[in-house]
């Protein structure tokens, strides 16, 4: 069995859209909505679905999807953010993958769903970025073996890049499944913060965490906010669940 598992805070007008889809493109699937402090009307949009199951969890995209992973019954983990859409056939096209022992885990390609020219460059060099280093961000919709999940310790608790990092240690575990498959995902972050800024800002924070630099001040960087008095560590971490992966990538 699939279960998908959605790390949300303040996600309610994404779930209105976001759970009926699942229940068409992942029938068989087992979901779990886990809920870091929401503040909106999240719980009750849940709620208006039975088979969706809401947990609450100590805030951080990390913790709240090894809350899920924790509680989910399925064999194979679908991680999944509130404002991704899989495509038709996603659930069968996962267990197909995972049928193949050499398979621990796997990801989608991705597209925005903006159709600006720009916003499909971005996408495919994602795609064959990916592609080619077996590295995937959180909006192309991981999933992977509960096995593995539970050997490697589940998701790194680390304020920024957990993804990026989980995906490392995968490929010490097994082959990655790269389905062609488009899952669409929110271009709300580089609509916001300017597509130039956002893919200079984003290379910059990837490549000091590859020579190094702690997942702590990576993450002041992405969010200034949190060292700032007047605005504080909430509003950070509201980021930090509402801004997609794929735009760290």
């Amino acid at each position: 069995m699939l279960s998908v598992i959605i790390p949300v805070l303040n996600e309610a007008e994404n779930l209105e859209r976001l759970l009926p889809h699942l229940c068409v493109t992942c029938p068989e699937a087992e979901v779990i909505v886990v809920d870091g402090g929401s503040e909106d009307k999240t719980s009750a949009v849940v709620r208006r679905f039975p088979r969706v199951r809401l947990l609450s969890s100590e805030r951080g995209r990390a913790r709240q999807m090894n809350a899920g992973a924790k509680v989910a019954n399925g064999e194979c983990l679908l991680f999944l953010h509130a404002d991704t859409l899989l495509p038709a056939g996603a659930e069968a096209a996962i267990l197909e993958a995972v049928s193949s022992p050499d398979i621990v885990a796997g990801r989608f390609d991705v597209r925005f769903d903006n159709l600006r020219p720009v916003f499909k460059v971005i996408a495919f060099f994602i795609n064959l970025r990916s592609r080619v280093t077996k590295i995937c961000t959180g909006d192309q919709a991981l999933f992977v073996r509960r096995r593995t999940f539970e050997e490697l310790g589940g998701y790194p608790d680390i304020p920024l890049m957990e993804d990026v990092e989980f995906a490392k240690r995968l490929k010490r575990k097994g082959a990655m499944s790269c389905l062609r498959l488009k899952v669409t995902t929110s271009a709300r972050k580089w609509e916001q913060g300017g597509v130039l800024r956002v893919v200079l800002l984003m290379w910059m924070l990837r490549f000091c965490y590859f020579v190094g630099v702690r997942p702590e001040q990576v993450h002041r960087w992405y969010y200034p906010s949190l060292a700032s008095p007047d605005r504080g560590e909430s509003e950070a971490m509201r980021a930090e669940l509402s801004t997609p992966d794929v735009k760290r990538g």
